[in-house]
């Protein structure tokens, strides 16, 4: 039974709408193929009798109308009357499971509770309705009352009901407490029908499930994404996989592959984020970030285990960082389709780990932006390096760039100030020049993006248009800081005029034999020309 509209709306913070809850209804029911669901308490709202209602008649026009269920109250017949409104046909009636919530909230006897409780069952089977009977803090009611327990089962048992339904209210049992409690209760009474109900305050609630499938449970309580009051539920995900791996002997009928599907509704209607490494549904939980598990993946699925991402509709992936390793981008170039010489793979690893370093995230939708920023910064001989610089932005003085640059090993410096710190860099740069005897080319545009098809904030890509007296022309750098990225785009403006050989005026010099011999020798090759090709023909798709 899944109890996310009922237990799991009482996470703090959650509540559902009626079309919300129908939704999830349908999914649970017409897609996961749970055998019922718990969907609302009795007498909480006017809203949540709409939403009841809504569900409700859903359900009978469906055939799921005895699937559907509502906690109820032992309360001279108020929720029977509130069920019969809503038009829902089982209730869960909430009673008590230890002596010590019976003496202290109730402050009744045994006998008395025994008598209300029967009056209830009775008034719900003279209006249509079918009785399943919660024992609040049986857990507890097992550990420090057990003969109470008993004495209750003892009677409940022989009560018109369908389910004695048992639930950890508390979150308190170990798993062996789990095993044996309900391997008792089994063994005495065996042809009555038990569901458990595990809370996850000590992180056991998945844990407490396979023990309680082992002792012989009939039925389990989850929720979507663990969700419930304090720590939550056992979560239906964890719990169908453990079921489904370790125990052979049992058969569940949900579907495991629509989990992700609501996994995901219920994390946007209620607002509640599913952390990234929760198994099974986590963003995480089937990412591959070390190197070397990604070799051995592509070795011999080294790294793989019983819990494939396709049993859930998901797919495995391999991150990007500085974790990662040639493998990492062998697998994610696979799923780009692209293909990169050893050599070039090296330096792309390299440009990535040195992302990771600056705690950015790489995601796959970067890696063509990397790569083909990678290959055009080795198509041409970098004579010209920006070596250092520092750049400054203060209230009241104008931002000013020191800079110094490599010509070749001779390093010069320059400053200047300006009003960004990149038209200051662009003024130092031009100063410098200027000294040289050089003009540098114009400035046309300047475009600044995340790459498109990015969801990472890790990279922004500078495209900056510059023309001369023969040509225009474009550099981009890619880079996680924006003002990064247009000094990496104006190194290769410099380096691709140097090569030009563009001086003073910046007038082309028909070169002779011998000069256009040199040229040639450092255009990139017909193969690094390939490559770009390629990777600027998979961005523009």
């Amino acid at each position: 039974m899944d109890t996310t509209l009922r237990d799991g709306e009482q996470t703090s913070g959650v509540s559902f709408s009626v079309a919300e809850k129908l939704s999830i209804s349908q999914l649970l029911l017409d897609e996961l193929k749970v055998d019922r669901i718990e969907i609302a308490s009795a007498r909480v709202s006017e809203g949540e009798l709409e939403a009841v209602k809504t569900v409700a008649k859903w359900a009978e026009e469906n055939g799921y109308l005895e699937k559907v269920e509502v906690l109820t109250f032992v309360d001279q017949g108020v929720s029977i009357q509130w069920m019969l409104e809503a038009g829902v046909k089982v209730q869960n009636l909430l009673t008590k499971g230890s002596l010590n919530h019976l003496t202290h909230q109730l402050k009744k006897t045994p006998e008395q509770h025994f008598s209300e409780i029967k009056q209830a069952i009775l008034l719900g089977l003279e209006n249509g309705i079918q009785t399943n009977v919660y024992l609040e803090d049986w857990s507890n009611g097992m550990r420090n009352s057990p003969d109470y327990v008993f004495q209750y089962l003892d009677f409940i048992t022989q009560q018109p009901i369908k389910r004695v339904l048992l639930p950890d209210t508390l979150g308190v049992l170990t798993p062996a407490e789990t095993f044996h409690f309900l391997s008792q209760i089994k063994a005495k009474y065996p042809h009555t029908h038990f569901d458990f109900h595990a809370h996850n305050d000590y992180d056991l609630g998945t844990a407490n499930v396979l023990e309680a499938v082992k002792a012989g449970i009939d039925g389990l309580h989850l929720t979507v994404n663990g969700m419930g009051e304090r720590a939550g539920n056992a979560p239906m995900a964890s719990a169908v996989a453990v079921i489904n791996d370790f125990l052979p002997d049992v058969e569940i009928g949900l579907r495991e592959s629509a989990i992700y599907k609501v996994s995901k509704l219920v994390e946007t209607f209620s607002g509640v984020r599913i952390p990234a490494n929760k198994p099974i549904v986590g963003e995480n939980v089937f990412t591959q970030t070390a190197g070397i598990h990604a070799d051995g993946d592509n070795k011999n699925n080294l790294y793989f285990n019983d819990l494939l991402p396709e049993r859930f509709g998901r797919k495995r992936t391999y991150a990007l960082g500085k974790t990662s390793g040639k493998a990492n981008i062998e697998k994610n170039l696979q799923e780009l389709g692209l293909k990169l010489n050893q050599e070039d793979i090296k330096k792309v690893t390299q440009r990535v780990i040195e992302l990771g370093d600056l705690k950015e995230t790489v995601t796959q939708d970067d890696l063509p932006y990397i790569i083909s920023d990678v290959l055009a910064s080795n198509a041409y001989q970098s004579k010209v390096k920006v070596e250092s610089y520092v750049l400054s932005h203060s209230k009241g003085l104008r931002p000013s760039a020191t800079i110094a640059i490599n010509f070749d090993g001779e390093i010069v410096e320059e400053h200047a100030q300006g009003d960004g710190q990149f038209d200051a860099f662009m003024l130092a740069l031009s100063k410098l020049y200027k000294s040289k005897g050089k003009t540098l080319p114009a400035l046309i545009d300047y475009a600044v993006r995340i790459a498109p098809g990015s969801s990472s904030d890790a990279l922004c890509e500078t495209v900056i248009t510059w023309k001369t007296d023969q040509k225009t022309f474009t550099t981009r750098g890619l880079d996680s800081d924006q003002t990064v990225c247009a000094i990496k785009a104006t190194e290769k403006m410099l380096n691709i005029i140097c090569e030009l050989k563009i001086k003073d005026t910046l007038k082309y010099q028909e070169p002779n034999s011998k000069n256009r011999d040199d040229l040639e020798k450092q255009e990139p090759s017909s193969k690094k020309q390939d490559d770009l090709h390629s990777i600027e023909t998979h961005i523009k798709h």
